[in-house]
């Protein structure tokens, strides 16, 4: 997070003060060289999954920032690809990468949880989103979801094993959060980033809830945990047909 290319402590600080929108629009130049974004391994996985059940039609990226996630589309979409996001800062890195050869992609700045879509879509993925959004908004944005993704289309995002109490890395998300409440309870406006109120059970009984039918691949690519469960899935919506 500190190497040459990525945010300084102070830079992070002043995008922890700002809102959401505007604090990504600060951070979007370093973005990429931060843990913030999904890293290559989990990106490439995902694209190796969708090979073996597409190819796909049009494909939007969730909350796209700088477009890591459209790069995946692009590699199983065959018409178009849509990224989506609400910090122009992030949609101005986006535009500006280099990409491979693939379907045309269009930039669309909107809230994920306004989306101005019919449904002409075939797969939507997101990766590492869903910690900006409370418990109480999921229905809301897998509402929007279901609505811009044609009958049969799928909502894809992979999730991670969460880690065991008492571990180093279940402290340390614990107290990020706990900074993250005292600094919404004493400022705004907030800032939404919880690593631990996005929770497996509230995701799929909401996803349910929305109308989809819901699966869970594991990513072999990532091992198992002693109990034997996948490290890593990819949590796959579908919209029924009809």
């Amino acid at each position: 997070m500190f190497s040459p290319e990525g945010p300084r402590l102070r830079e992070l600080a002043v995008q922890a003060l700002s809102s959401v929108e505007r604090g990504y629009d600060l951070l979007a130049p370093k973005f990429d060289h931060t843990p913030f974004r999904t890293p290559d391994s989990v990106l490439d996985a995902t694209a190796s999954a969708l090979w073996r059940t597409g190819p796909f039609g049009s494909g939007l990226d969730l909350c796209c920032g700088t477009g890591a996630g459209v790069d995946v589309l692009r590699q199983v979409c065959e018409e178009t690809v849509t990224g989506v996001d609400f910090s122009t800062g992030m949609l101005d890195i986006a535009r500006a990468r280099t990409r491979p050869p693939g379907p045309p992609v269009t930039w669309v700045r909107a809230d994920a949880r306004s989306l101005p879509f019919g449904p002409v879509f075939d797969l939507v993925v997101s990766f590492g989103a869903f910690g900006h959004f409370l418990p109480r908004e999921l229905p809301g944005l897998f509402a929007q979801v279901h609505s811009v993704l044609r009958p049969g289309g799928r909502f894809v995002f992979p999730v991670v094993a969460p880690p065991r109490p008492g571990s180093l890395t279940y402290g340390m998300l614990l107290g990020f959060d706990a900074v993250m409440r005292v600094r919404n309870a004493v400022r705004r406006p907030p800032f939404v980033m919880y690593y631990r109120a996005f929770r497996f059970g509230d995701m799929w009984r909401e996803l349910t809830r929305a109308g989809f039918l819901v699966e869970f691949w594991a990513l072999p690519e990532f091992g198992q945990r002693r109990d034997g469960s996948p490290r890593v899935r990819l949590v796959v919506a579908r919209r029924p047909e009809g």
